[in-house]
C-alpha cells in the first residue's frame, strides 16, 4: 500500500497541486469536446487558454515549492516528472483548438465524437489515479488503471489508422488531407500524454511499494 500523503507528511501541497493539475487536464478535454461539436463555426479559444494558463501557474507553483521545501519523502524528480506530464495534456488540447479555429471551413461535416470519449476516459483515469494516491493505493490497483490507459491508447491507434485509410483514399482535397491528418495526430497525442502521466504514477507507486 502506497500513500503519497503519508510519504510527504505535512507537505500535502504537492498532492493538492498535482490533483489540481489533473483537474485542469480534464477540464481542457471537456472544453474541447464542446468546441468540436461546432468546430466549423467561428469560436474562441478562451476555455482552452484558461485551462492551460491555470495549469501553467500550478506547474510553476510546484517548481517553486520544490525549491523551497528541504525535505520530501517522495523524490523531487518524480514530483517534477508527473507535473510536467500533466501540463502537456492541456497544452496539446489548446493546440487542437488553435488548428480548428484556423481553418473551420474545412471541418464542416467532420465528426469528432469518437475521439471525445477516449480523451475523457483517459483524463478521468489519470485524475482517479492521483486521487487514489491520497487515500492509499495498492500496486495492483495502479496496474489495472494503467492497463486501462494502455487499452485506450491502443483504441486511439486503431482509430487513427482507420481515419488515415479514408484520408488517403484519394477522394479528399489535398489541403483538407493535410489539415485533418494534423488534427487526428494531435487528438491521438492527448491520449498518449495521459498514458505518459499514468506511466509516471505507476513508476512512483512501484518505487515506494
Amino acid at each position: 500500500m502506497f500513500s503519497l500523503q503519508r510519504l510527504l507528511g505535512k507537505e500535502d501541497k504537492f498532492f493538492d497541486l498535482l490533483e489540481a493539475s489533473a483537474e485542469q487536464a480534464r477540464a481542457s478535454v471537456q472544453a474541447l469536446i464542446q468546441f468540436a461539436k461546432s468546430a466549423h463555426q467561428t469560436g474562441t479559444l478562451d476555455a482552452f487558454i484558461q485551462s492551460r494558463r491555470k495549469d501553467k501557474r500550478i506547474t510553476a507553483e510546484i517548481s517553486e515549492a520544490l525549491c523551497t521545501t528541504f525535505v520530501t519523502a517522495l523524490e523531487r524528480e518524480d514530483i517534477e516528472a508527473l507535473s510536467n506530464a500533466l501540463y502537456k495534456i492541456p497544452k496539446t488540447v489548446e493546440k487542437i483548438g488553435e488548428r480548428m479555429l484556423i481553418a473551420p471551413q474545412h471541418l464542416r461535416g467532420e465528426d469528432f465524437s469518437r475521439h471525445g470519449p477516449m480523451m475523457q476516459e483517459a483524463t478521468e483515469t489519470v485524475l482517479a489515479m492521483i486521487k487514489g494516491l491520497r487515500r492509499g493505493m495498492n500496486l495492483e490497483q495502479v496496474k489495472d488503471q494503467n492497463e486501462l490507459l494502455q487499452r485506450i491508447e491502443g483504441d486511439a491507434d486503431k482509430l487513427i489508422l482507420e481515419l488515415y485509410k479514408d484520408l488517403y483514399s484519394g477522394k479528399h482535397d489535398p489541403l483538407k488531407v493535410i489539415i485533418m491528418k494534423d488534427l487526428y495526430e494531435l487528438l491521438e497525442k492527448v491520449v498518449d500524454r495521459c498514458r505518459d502521466a499514468g506511466n509516471v504514477i505507476s513508476q512512483i507507486v512501484m518505487k515506494n511499494s
